[in-house]
This record gives C-alpha cells, sequence and structure tokens, in this order.
C-alpha cells in the first residue's frame, strides 16, 4: 500500500467528519456579502456605491436590511455594463477599482462561440477561492471508498495554455491555464500533462503531444471538457490500436467534468471504456467555482456558499426578461432563503474578483433546498421561444439524449436556430453523429420526444411552429467550426442554440466544408 495514497486518503475521510456546517444557507451567504463588503469598501466601486453605508447594516437587528440597501444602491449588471464603467479601467492597470489591488489576470471567455471575447477578472483571491473549492472536490472523495492506490495515480487536466499571453498590464488566457499555472508543488507529482506540454497554445499538438505521452501515464482521474476530453481518448485509442481507453490507463477511474451537460455524451463516451467510470460533475465559471457535485451516483451540484461568492437569484420569467434573453433593468432578486424548488433562476454574482451584481448568464434549477442542491438548465441566451414553446436546454438535451438511445447512434454535439418558414416558424436543427442515421427518421424522433417532454412546444407545434428541419453532420464539422473561429479546445463550448446572425454564418461555414 502506498503510504502517501493511504495518508491522503485517511485526511479526506477525517476532513468529512469534521467539516460540518453550522449555520443556515442564508446565514453564510450574509457572513460572505459582509466580508466582500468590508475588503472592497476603499476601493472606487466602494465608494461610488456606498460600501460603507452597506456594511453598517449588517449590525441591524433587522437581518437582512443589509440587502434592502445593498440593492439601492447597487445596480444589476452585465457585462457590457460592467466592462465599460469598470472593468476597462482595471485592464488599464489602474488599482483598487471594484477590488483592492490591482487585477493581473483576465480569464477570456467566450461562453459559446457565437459571442465576442469576455475579459473576467482573476484576482489572487479569486485564484485561492477555487483552489479551496477543488480540495473541497477531493474531499468528496471519502463518499466513494476509492482504494489508497487510486490517489497516487496520475491526474490528466485537458485546458487552456498556461503560457499566458501577456499584455501591457495583465496577463490573458483561459480560466483553466490560469488556474493551472498556479498550482501547487506537491501536486507537480500528479499533473499531468505537466508544465511543458501544459504551455503548448496550439490545440492540436497538445493533444498530439498527449497522445504520444499517454503510454508512460498511469493515469486515475481525467478533467475536462466533455467534448475534448473524448477526443482526446478517440485519439490515444487510434494512435495505440487498442480497443479501449483502459487498454492505455488501467487505473482510470474518475471523470470530472463540467461547462456541459454530458448526457449527449455519454452513450459515445462509454463507448472507448472496458470498465465504468465515476463521473463528478463541476460548476466553475470564469467569474467562479459556483457548485460541485458531492454525493456518488447523484445527478445535481451542491451551491458553495461560504467560498467568496454572493448569490442572488432572478426568477427566469417574462417579468425580468425579454424575449432575446436580456435582463430588464431592475428585476426581481432573491437571496438563498427566498427561491423555491422547481422554479428557473438567472444568477447574479458578486465576487471576491470584483464582480458585483453581475449576471453570468446561466439559468439554475433548485431540486433540494434541504442541501442546496441544483442543475443547470440553460443560458439566458440559449432559450428557445420563437412562439411560446419556451424550449431549455435541458429540453434539448433530453430529447437528443431519448433519440440517440432509440436509434442506438451517437450523439456528440448539436445546435438549433429558429427561423422564418412559409410566413410562419420552424426550427432548424444540426446534429453532429458519425454514425449512420436518415436525418427524416431523427428528425421524427427528436419531434416525437420534445413534445412529449414540452408542454408548450407539443401545443405550438400545431400552431404557429410549423415544421422541425433536421440535417445530420459529422462531429469534426462542430469542432472545424470552433478552429476556424479561433475558440478551439480549453473551456469552449458550441452554442447550442444560435441567433440568426451567427447561425447564417454556421449555415455558410458547412456548405462551404461540404463542397470542398
Amino acid at each position: 500500500m502506498n503510504l502517501l495514497g493511504s495518508l491522503l486518503n485517511r485526511g479526506i475521510k477525517i476532513r468529512k467528519i469534521i467539516e460540518l456546517d453550522t449555520l443556515s444557507p442564508f446565514e453564510l451567504q450574509r457572513k460572505e456579502l459582509k466580508k466582500l463588503i468590508r475588503k472592497s469598501r476603499l476601493t472606487s466601486f466602494g465608494f461610488a456605491h456606498s460600501f460603507s453605508e452597506i456594511f453598517l447594516q449588517f449590525r441591524s437587528s433587522d437581518k437582512e436590511k443589509f440587502y434592502q440597501y445593498y440593492c439601492r444602491r447597487v445596480p444589476v449588471f452585465n457585462y457590457n455594463k460592467i466592462y465599460a464603467e469598470w472593468w476597462h479601467r482595471c485592464k488599464e492597470g489602474e488599482s483598487d477599482v471594484t477590488w483592492p489591488g490591482r487585477v493581473k489576470y483576465f480569464a477570456l471567455s467566450s461562453g459559446t462561440s457565437e459571442s465576442s471575447s469576455k475579459y473576467i477578472p482573476i484576482t489572487k483571491d479569486m485564484v485561492k477561492s477555487n483552489k479551496r473549492a477543488s480540495i473541497r472536490q477531493i474531499f468528496s472523495l471519502a463518499k466513494y471508498n476509492l482504494p489508497d492506490e487510486i490517489f497516487e495515480k496520475g491526474i490528466l487536466m485537458l485546458g487552456g495554455s498556461t503560457d499566458l499571453k501577456k499584455e501591457k498590464n495583465f496577463y490573458e488566457g483561459d480560466l483553466s491555464g490560469i488556474q493551472a499555472s498556479k498550482i501547487p508543488f506537491w501536486f507537480q507529482m500528479f499533473y499531468k500533462p505537466g508544465r511543458k506540454i501544459a504551455k503548448n497554445r496550439d490545440w492540436n499538438k497538445k493533444l498530439e503531444e498527449i497522445t504520444l505521452k499517454a503510454k508512460d501515464w498511469d493515469i486515475g482521474f481525467v478533467c475536462g471538457v466533455p467534448a475534448w476530453i473524448q477526443l482526446l481518448m478517440e485519439k490515444i485509442i487510434d494512435h495505440y490500436q487498442v480497443k479501449t481507453i483502459h487498454d492505455i490507463w488501467p487505473n482510470l477511474t474518475i471523470f470530472v467534468h463540467g461547462g456541459v451537460s454530458f448526457a449527449p455524451y455519454k452513450k459515445g463516451f462509454e463507448k472507448l471504456l472496458s470498465k465504468p467510470l465515476i463521473y463528478i460533475e463541476t460548476y466553475l465559471a470564469s467569474e467562479g467555482f459556483i457548485a460541485m457535485q458531492n454525493q456518488p451516483d447523484s445527478h445535481t451540484m451542491q451551491l458553495i456558499l461560504n467560498n467568496g461568492i454572493f448569490y442572488e437569484f432572478v426568477p427566469f420569467n417574462d417579468e425580468n426578461f425579454d424575449n432575446n434573453g436580456d435582463m430588464v433593468p431592475n428585476p426581481q432578486t432573491l437571496m438563498i432563503h427566498q427561491v423555491e424548488e422547481g422554479k428557473e433562476y438567472a444568477l447574479l454574482l458578486s465576487t471576491n474578483a470584483g464582480t458585483w451584481r453581475y449576471l453570468i448568464g446561466d439559468v439554475i434549477r433548485f431540486t433540494s433546498l434541504n442541501n442546496c442542491e441544483l442543475i443547470i438548465s440553460g443560458r439566458t441566451k440559449h432559450f428557445l421561444s420563437l412562439v411560446g414553446e419556451h424550449l431549455s436546454v435541458e429540453n434539448m438535451n433530453a430529447a437528443i439524449f431519448a433519440t440517440a438511445e432509440e436509434l442506438n447512434i451517437s450523439v456528440k454535439e448539436y445546435t438549433v436556430s429558429g427561423i422564418h418558414h412559409k410566413n410562419m416558424f420552424a426550427h432548424s436543427w444540426y446534429i453532429g453523429s458519425d454514425d449512420t442515421v436518415s436525418s427524416e427518421l431523427f428528425r421524427d424522433k427528436l419531434d416525437h420526444h420534445l413534445q412529449l417532454i414540452n408542454d408548450d412546444y407539443k401545443t405550438e407545434r400545431i400552431a404557429a411552429l410549423k415544421d422541425v428541419f433536421v440535417k445530420i453532420v459529422p462531429t469534426d464539422a462542430f469542432y472545424s467550426y470552433l478552429k476556424y473561429l479561433g475558440r478551439e479546445g480549453g473551456q469552449t463550448k458550441f452554442p447550442r442554440v444560435m441567433k440568426k446572425n451567427a447561425f447564417d454564418e454556421w449555415e455558410k461555414f458547412i456548405k462551404e466544408k461540404t463542397t470542398l
């Protein structure tokens, strides 16, 4: 038995016993905002929005008075608004703008391939918070009854380049690259692909280098976006002419994933294995580490309430969002103790990276208030509702998965857009699959499952939503398009729903690709 593995496993189990939160979710969040306000009172943002006055309200006998003042003094922000008013000053090298000190790192985040790059500030405090959350994720492994030896195996983290681009006043890069460049020395012996390969900015060359080194590593954990991990495993299997990834990495046991639903990938992913993996989902955004799965065989994640983030929840309805998914100027906002199970909420974050009441674009739904467990049901911009069908990404994922299962095929990627059709409307789908299947058959099955899942969709298929179109294209077309846009690899995900202009560009690309 390996001594280090045994000690680490015992440490995890001890931490499991002693790590018991005694405060309520509301008290934890109240305490978190108090710390954020106190530390940033003397910033430009703090002065402009009366943080000292807000801080005094935490002394009130009315336990919610602080939130009333916070909402009055601080407006809600989307990216364009907070960047134009505040974050551009951080990029220019100014100190103490929205958080104490100077921001030295910015994560480039597009969210999806159809939007321009966003510069999200990453402070030292945020890096520390992300590390603490990652350690909590490790501690959750106590519940999986893993053998001591697994904690001595390699951990492959497939992310962006750690060779960050140096600008005049800051470094920029993918969040995964920024975090990987800051990993502690004791983790180096486990971390793969290692510093040299991790620095490579050429995504294809990085995958090639990992493939060539794969046989020399004893990997127990893989971490990354499902699409890119699956693509890497396919390359390794093909290169070494073996049947499954376990022929190269026999001890591979755990896949930590996030950023996108795993359901569409699961069927094809498991064809690459000779034994089941433990799947652990994380909710790590460029703006912070939000939630993590901490129970075996769970399909939900637990919100992290005491790690540098204060959450607000905006009911995702017509009163708070327009048809384009844009938030109204003064939406209804709720704290953690005011939310309800089963309802959709958009997230606002205030963090130790200097984001304040910031809309990150994700939509979540609580599945358990007792444990603060949630799922990501979509994005504010990625709900398809041309005529009231109200299709969420969650609905789409479920229907795609059911269709793929029924047809016994693997669907790795898809995208959809609403279009005008014969003076009415239709949905136009592109399905990424390398299996042989009739587009017409897939269309009929998909339409059927969507009607079973969503009553609004079923109603509109009789009325204004006159047709559904499906085109089956090779999976590589989706990844080639990301490469064409210069957004290949790392944490980049293909958009599930495209607006008209982006969809027109995508269709133009597909037509040109198929005529070559």
